[in-house]
């Protein structure tokens, strides 16, 4: 029996009905653009997470702060956080995280008098507002992040936090596209349904890779990218859809395999 990968990660349990129906595989461009995604969201991540202990050591006031948005510059990433006004037509910074030379380093500037924003964050915070309220997840922490997408549109998605140290989640996840203008959820697509959790191994045991399957559509997804960058150790991931056979490289970048028929011959020798 082939063994091409050190197995680390149980099968990733979805509805047994698929979104999208597909008769070949993804183009390159495809691809591409679920890698950047998702290299996108781990830069959030990890802009959001330095940014707010940066915050928290300057001891915010209790209720200065509902939220935190982040947004990539030419100069790096900015994280605003704050809250709406009364009116709602305004998104009040309190605090400003400006990223420095070390992608960890963040410098916050303090508005004693909050900055009134009715642009980028105004539409982030009323955007992620929508999103929550249609959001049904566990009984457990959910992290949000938000990025620009086409024509006027934000994509929301709202997937598991890490809660334990080493232990990294991956699936009940789900990624809105939401109208700029008037917070309207375009579109709404299920990534995962089940959550897994990803634990790293002992120090006796070396990871080659990681494992998972997914049905509700035959690519990988935007987080499947964000769950390789940011767990420890650095290994690839396969996933296997129900048609195809793809490995997601630790830096991000998707490479499609094989088809799960050839993947199963294979295997199965």
């Amino acid at each position: 029996m082939l063994k091409p990968v050190l197995l680390i990660m149980a099968v990733l349990l979805s509805a047994s009905v698929t979104l999208a129906q597909r008769s070949s595989p993804p183009s390159k461009t495809e691809l591409a653009e679920i890698t950047e995604r998702g290299r996108q969201l781990a830069e959030y991540d990890g802009a959001a997470w330095h940014a707010t202990d940066a915050v928290l050591a300057m001891k915010p006031a209790e209720g200065s702060v509902a939220r935190y948005l982040a947004k990539k510059t030419d100069n790096g990433w900015v994280v605003a956080f704050g809250r709406l006004n009364e009116k709602r037509d305004r998104f009040l910074i309190v605090y400003e995280a400006n990223q420095g030379t070390d992608p960890k380093e963040f410098n916050v500037k303090k508005y004693d008098t909050p900055r009134e924003d009715a642009g980028f964050y105004l539409s982030a915070a009323k955007a992620i507002e929508t999103v929550l309220a249609d959001f049904s997840g566990e009984n457990r922490p959910y992290n949000v992040a938000i990025l620009p997408a086409k024509t006027d549109q934000l994509y929301v998605y709202v997937f598991p936090a890490q809660v334990d140290q080493g232990v990294y989640p991956l699936g009940g996840d789900v990624r809105y596209l939401v109208s700029q203008g008037d917070s309207r959820i375009v579109e709404k697509r299920q990534l995962h349904k089940s959550i897994i959790e990803y634990a790293t191994p002992p120090e006796t045991q070396k990871a080659e890779a990681g494992y998972h399957t997914a049905v509700l559509d035959d690519v990988p997804e935007d987080t499947d990218v964000f769950h390789v960058l940011v767990r420890k150790p650095s290994v690839p991931e396969w996933v296997a859809t129900r048609l195809y056979v793809y490995r997601i490289e630790t830096d991000g970048a998707i490479n499609y395999l094989m088809t799960r028929e050839a993947f199963n011959k294979i295997k199965d020798k």
